[in-house]
């Protein structure tokens, strides 16, 4: 499959010093940036110079509270701003990206969950973006009142409930509900409000929301699973998907199977982005990225190294010889929470036998290196594009904000002179960047063809 004529979505994963484990430690800020709006407003400024479509940011609702060893020299999510709240407060500092966040199906609402990510498309003029996700650490669970989370396909199957019962929130209010019509002393069409009764395996619910129909009709749905629920969720529900592989083989395999799956759900391809995940490295040559990405690598503490491939090994390591392969037998028969970083390790340990330390280092979470110059990134980002591996990248720097100064500075303008990336935004809100329809209410009558008109 083979694409042309049309022009690659950027999005950016905005860790806040950046994906790697010791970013914290290389990033020219000396100080804590993790709760300045001023930082974050300035790296979303950045993005949108760079015309990306999109600022995202990424959430767990929980600490860790084990292994703080580990945890005090690899800060991951342990002091993060709540996604929702400071979107909303970039949304006056933007003009134009789209702003996403991610929250929990299995600790949220619904009510609540439709009520803030609505507030945050109208207070943003239609630039919202919820991404889906049924949380995978146990950390979030106790936080809760649960043990454990529930298996991985409970998950789903309460995911899937749980956006349609969001989306029917959403179209609480017909587009022209508000009529504001002070003669007459009306306010809204009650004709045009449609209260939802539900009652699920999961979720009950008699109410409506309390707000009108956004300027997108809905946020933008965003999901990120790659195992066969994962899939069957984002086939029928996604609108973007982010997803990681380290070939372009594989991600052309994962784009032909998730795109083949829309039919069955009454939806046509053009209604799904697929952005693969990529962490570039720019620099003045190849050798010189390796160089400044192996001095990243270097700073790895061990006790990080280990908690890094356990964590998603769902396995502890840490007793084993650093320098020694890792015996098969350590390895899950399955995965309870990530299953794509999962059968990424597994991968790594089965065919190349790695050490502990070996896979630390060569272990990337989910994001596919490119490290080099300008014209090899931009080369490597236009074969994936036009060979039918994606729809554009979600891309995570390795050191924020100085990865993204170089990839605007540098890869943009070569993407914009091959024509795969916009030179200026051309409409108003997130769908309109990623050339997704805006979706018609639950509630509003079907189209009226003309007689001898072809459905």
């Amino acid at each position: 499959m083979t694409k042309s004529g049309n022009q690659m979505a950027l999005a950016l994963l905005a860790h806040v010093t950046g994906a790697h484990p010791s970013s914290w430690m290389a990033s020219a800020r000396t100080t804590n940036p993790s709760n300045d709006v001023d930082y974050f407003a300035d790296m979303a400024a950045l993005a949108e110079a760079g015309r990306f479509d999109l600022f995202f940011l990424a959430d767990t609702p929980a600490a860790r509270t084990e292994n703080l060893d580990a945890w005090s020299r690899y800060p991951m999510y342990m002091n993060i701003l709540e996604p929702v709240t400071l979107l909303t407060a970039l949304a006056g500092r933007t003009r134009h990206i789209g702003l996403g966040g991610t929250a929990s199906t299995s600790f949220h609402e619904p009510y609540n969950l439709a009520r803030l990510f609505g507030s945050l498309d109208h207070i943003s003029k239609g630039r919202a973006a919820w991404n889906v996700v049924t949380s995978s650490n146990d950390y979030a669970a106790r936080n809760f009142g649960l043990h454990a989370m529930p298996p991985h396909a409970r998950r789903y199957d309460r995911a899937r409930e749980f956006v349609d019962v969001v989306k029917a929130l959403w179209d609480t209010y017909d587009d022209d509900a508000i009529v504001f019509d002070r003669e007459n002393g009306v306010y809204f069409d009650p004709a045009r409000f449609h209260p939802l009764d539900h009652d699920g395996e999961f979720i009950k619910l008699h109410g409506a929301l309390n707000l009108a129909r956004s300027p997108q009709g809905r946020p933008v749905i965003i999901q990120a699973g790659s195992s066969e629920a994962g899939k069957e969720l984002a086939a029928e529900t996604a609108e973007v998907v982010f997803t990681s592989h380290e070939t372009l083989a594989a991600a052309q395999a994962f784009y032909r199977d998730l795109k083949g799956r829309m039919a069955k759900f009454g939806r046509t391809p053009d209604q799904l982005k697929i952005l693969a995940g990529l962490s570039p490295t720019v620099a003045e040559s190849k050798a010189a990225a390796e160089a400044r990405h192996q001095a990243l690598q270097d700073m790895i503490h061990p006790t990080v190294g280990y908690q890094r491939i356990g964590m998603d090994l769902e396995a502890d390591l840490s007793d084993l010889d650093p320098d020694q392969p890792i015996p098969l037998d350590r390895i899950p028969k399955s995965a309870n929470l990530s299953t794509v970083y999962f059968e990424q390790i597994v991968r790594l340990i089965r065919d190349e036998r790695l050490t502990p330390r070996q896979l630390w280092q060569r272990y990337e979470r989910g994001n596919a290196p490119a490290r080099g110059t300008a014209t090899e990134i931009a080369d490597r980002m236009e074969e994936w594009f036009t060979q039918g591996a994606c729809d554009g990248f979600m891309l995570t720097f390795p050191v924020l904000p100085a990865g993204l100064a170089d990839f605007v500075a540098e890869v943009v303008p070569a993407l914009q002179g091959r024509g795969l990336l916009r030179r200026e935004y051309e409409g108003e809100t997130l769908r309109d960047h990623l050339g997704l329809n805006r979706p018609a209410s639950r509630y509003a009558a079907p189209a009226v063809r003309p007689a001898g008109v072809a459905r």
